[in-house]
């Protein structure tokens, strides 16, 4: 399996990124404790492919416990955007993208990183998407 690019692992952030996106719906905030609950109901709602879960779940538990890492990292390389005031689906795309490139076991090289990401940016996105995405993980890989 392709280690980056299309495939199973494209379909597995696209996973990861559904997740995240739905987290900022739950009322009264997002808990990494409800995490694995939110995770097992997802992949038994959708029949997601094993194949596609287990690197799709990775991330998304991994985020969860990182989240507050990760988004000071984003942030940081922000100048003129605050977290809060971002677009959920780019900041969900960042989100997974550094947490391939700094939390990952075997951290992603960056390049393979942010260019899934602005692929996926692109996708899900809206049209300034890539070149925002792209910009601040750039930046970031610094």
């Amino acid at each position: 399996m392709n280690k980056g690019g299309t495939g199973l692992r494209r379909r597995s952030r696209e996973m990861a990124l559904q997740l995240l996106f739905q987290t900022e719906f739950v009322p009264g905030g997002f808990q990494a404790s409800t995490a694995p609950e939110m995770l097992r109901r997802f992949n038994t709602d959708f029949g997601i492919e094993q194949e596609i879960s287990e690197y799709g779940s990775m991330l998304f538990l991994g985020i969860a416990q990182k989240l507050k890492e990760i988004d000071a990292i984003i942030q940081s390389h922000s100048s003129h955007w605050k977290v809060s005031r971002m677009g959920l689906v780019d900041l969900s795309v960042m989100r997974i993208a550094v947490f391939e490139m700094k939390f990952l076991g075997e951290p992603l090289n960056p390049r393979i990183a942010i260019d899934e990401a602005v692929e996926i940016a692109k996708k899900f996105g809206s049209t300034d998407s890539g070149a925002f995405v792209n910009g601040i993980l750039d930046q970031v890989a610094r």
